[in-house]
């Protein structure tokens, strides 16, 4: 069975092109957030290997919520989506705990890169 991943985004039509490129590489989609604060719910209630978060949603961003699960969980593997121009919110994700980053328009090669780089990332356990 592949990873687990949970992918965080306000736009329904970006989680599916995410969901569709992460399952064609091996990955399983245990859920799916549409703000941070779902996405904190969804961190906790499924355990998910990798999160997908998206940065600007409404309610709350994902450098909040990346700064909660990493407080929730030291480990978690956390990869921030960008759009292009927004380098100094990628920067603080980052600093908050997030292990990399993919820029949208999202590339399938890259997306895939990416997860199996993040996956591959000794935990701290």
């Amino acid at each position: 069975m592949g990873k687990k991943v949970l992918v965080v985004d306000d736009a329904a039509f970006m989680r599916m092109l995410l969901k569709d490129m992460i399952t064609k590489a091996g990955y399983e989609i245990v859920g799916e957030a549409a703000n941070g604060k779902e996405a904190i719910e969804k961190y906790k209630e499924l355990n998910p290997d990798i999160v997908a978060m998206d940065m600007i949603m409404p309610e709350m961003n994902g450098i909040e919520a990346t700064k909660e699960i990493m407080r929730l969980d030291p480990n978690a593997k956390i990869i921030v989506c960008s759009a292009m121009g927004q380098q100094m919110m990628v920067i603080e994700a980052m600093q908050a705990g997030a292990k990399d980053f993919i820029v949208k328009p999202f590339r399938q090669d890259k997306v895939i890169e990416v997860l199996s780089k993040v996956v591959n990332t000794p935990t701290l356990k």
